[in-house]
């Protein structure tokens, strides 16, 4: 028998119900109001009182309405047929919605039931398998996706059927398996998990190495992100965050990609809509929506479906991450995803913890960032999900508690900077305040060692102490004054230059400077570093100035041009020619 539940009160989107059964934590139950059924999740359990958060807007919710629990957490439903997909945060199909706004009660089928996949079976009968094995693949969008025993199962089972290969809809049973009582449990393509919970379906989990290649300079030189790396872009407004996620998604070596747009304003979200399916995917030269699926929750939904888009979108990424596949999740903006947990918090009339955020957030934060990573699953195969959110600080405010607490567990930190977006240096990721950890990982260094060289790491360092050491003679000049420091602090000033105009920065919306391939980075690191190992003689800043204005000239025309281009090679001579001038002999 159904726990059902009567509601005695409610605040905002949180609704107090009295129940005459049991009730689990963050189980769902569905409250009927005006003929409508409003799907709500518990989140606190007080005797017979239980507090739950509600999807949709309470509007008209009466004291004495009726409600009905499931006897399931909120779940996610998985299986063939998901990518390109535009999904709410609850998994209901954008585009089997009717009219602009969503209708309060409406929900979708997020699979196509009708639709028939070409299913090849990979075990055969007899074969021992576990939860999560590989029974068979089907392709969809020219992605092997594997179908596989039901998570939730424990133990081992015996294939006792497979059907052959040929077409056969999600719902048609695809294999038989013989449980150790003897019991048969009949298999399709669809999985259901609870999205609070993380997927643990694999062997083991080591630290991630393997260098995630976005073809972004700054990242890739500067703060490198590894396969299975979690990294996060706090920024203001304005400083570029959407177009920095639009090339990482684009240019990462990523078989997957999956958006969640938790929170953010309606244009953002129309924006990802519109452009993402005009996107073409440099690995393939399709559209790079066919391996794509979005997660949108605008920032005008309930808080509550909010928070439900994150973790929605992180069960689909474990999902695919089980098939052994490499999976990019870019969460926009996990701040909005914060202040739904305030508002909850707040309601529960819970004790506040800073910017009366829940004391609990860093825990939170913490756990959720977790379930990223690199795995080794039972096969032996290897996945990842490799994790990038964007942080909106209130006023461009870094020290605010979401982005102190992101920062204890992300590993990558791509500080974007109003000063540099104001001064149109794009990407305007402040290569002083942002870093990478994995820059410090033996695992890393080796890899570095094997696929660049061995002083890839010190050349990185050295960028870095360049730029800060610039930084510094910049304020010197300002408050001093050009002639008031000597020549020789010129020259460092403007090396510092060429590195941040030759390698920082980078134009998105050029076809070739766009995208950098690491063996060109390497070349540009090369010759920048060269030339600041370099004595010149000059007489006066001005032509300290002049000199290095010309440099960085060519080192952009340089970098619109094909690589080893007869251009680009053109431009090396002329740059050769132009150090040999000042050279100091």
């Amino acid at each position: 028998m159904a726990t059902k539940g009567t509601v005695l009160g409610v605040i905002a989107n949180m609704v107090t119900l009295t129940v005459d059964g049991p009730v689990a934590q963050n189980e769902i139950c569905y409250i009927s109001t005006g003929g409508d059924r409003l799907m709500a999740e518990v989140i606190k359990v007080v005797g017979k009182n239980v507090y739950v958060q509600v999807f949709e807007s309470t509007r008209g919710l009466k004291v004495g309405a009726e409600a009905e629990f499931t006897g399931h957490m909120l779940e996610v439903t998985l299986g063939p047929g998901m990518l390109s997909k535009n999904y709410d945060g609850l998994q209901n199909d954008l585009d089997k919605m009717e009219g602009v706004f969503l209708k309060r009660g409406q929900y979708t089928y997020p699979l196509d039931k009708e639709k028939k996949w070409l299913f090849k079976p990979i075990v055969k009968a007899g074969d021992e398998v576990g939860p999560s094995a590989w029974l068979g693949e089907v392709e969809e969008n020219h992605q092997p996706l594997k179908i596989m025993v039901p998570f939730q199962l424990q133990g081992t089972y015996k294939v006792k059927s497979i059907v052959e290969e040929g077409e056969y809809t999600i719902e048609d049973t695809v294999a038989v398996l013989t449980d150790a009582e003897g019991n048969d449990i009949p298999v399709n393509m669809i999985q259901k998990w609870p999205v609070k919970k993380a997927m643990t379906n694999y062997k083991e989990k080591p630290r991630p190495y393997k260098l995630l290649e976005t073809g972004v300079r700054v990242i890739d030189t500067m703060n490198p992100i590894v396969e299975g790396g979690t990294g996060f872009i706090p920024g203001p407004f304005g400083t570029g965050k959407t177009v920095l996620q639009h090339a990482i998604s684009k240019q990462a070596e990523a078989d997957i990609v999956i958006i969640a747009a938790c929170g953010e304003r309606a244009n953002e979200v129309v924006e990802i809509f519109t452009e993402f399916p005009e996107l073409v995917d440099p690995h393939t030269g399709r559209k790079l929506m066919e391996r794509t699926i979005i997660v949108a929750n605008t920032s005008n939904m309930p808080v509550a479906a909010r928070e439900a888009s994150v973790y929605t979108a992180m069960t689909m990424a474990e999902f695919y991450r089980a098939m052994g596949l490499k999976v990019l999740l870019m969460a926009d903006s996990t701040s909005r995803w914060a202040q739904a947990l305030r508002e909850m918090s707040n309601r529960m009339e819970e004790l506040p913890g800073p910017d009366a955020f829940p004391m609990d957030i860093s825990a939170i934060i913490s756990n959720f960032y977790g379930r990223a990573g690199y795995v080794h699953l039972n096969n032996g195969a290897t996945g990842s999900i490799t994790f990038i959110g964007t942080v909106s600080p209130a006023g461009g405010n870094l020290k605010e508690p979401v982005t102190e607490n992101t920062k204890k567990v992300a590993r990558c930190f791509y500080a974007l900077e109003q000063e540099r977006a104001d001064r149109k240096r794009y990407p305007a990721v402040n290569p002083i305040d942002s870093y990478s950890k994995y820059l410090e990982y033996p695992e890393f260094e080796a890899y570095i060692t094997e696929h660049i060289n061995a002083e890839w790491t010190g050349k990185v360092t050295e960028l870095k102490t360049r730029l800060l050491r610039g930084k510094e003679i910049a304020e010197q000049i300002n408050i001093l004054g050009d002639d008031g420091v000597p020549v020789e602090y010129h020259v460092i000033l403007w090396k510092s230059e060429l590195i941040d105009f030759v390698i920082l920065q980078q134009d998105a919306f050029d076809e070739v400077d766009a995208v950098t391939p690491m063996e060109r980075q390497e070349e540009i690191v090369n010759m920048v570093i060269d030339i600041c190992h370099t004595d010149f003689s000059f007489d006066n800043f001005v032509e300290v100035m002049d000199y290095f204005k010309k440099m960085i000239n060519i080192c952009k025309q340089m970098n619109y041009a094909q690589f080893r281009s007869p251009q680009y090679v053109e431009f090396q001579k002329q740059l050769q020619e132009l150090v040999a001038e000042r050279k100091v002999k």
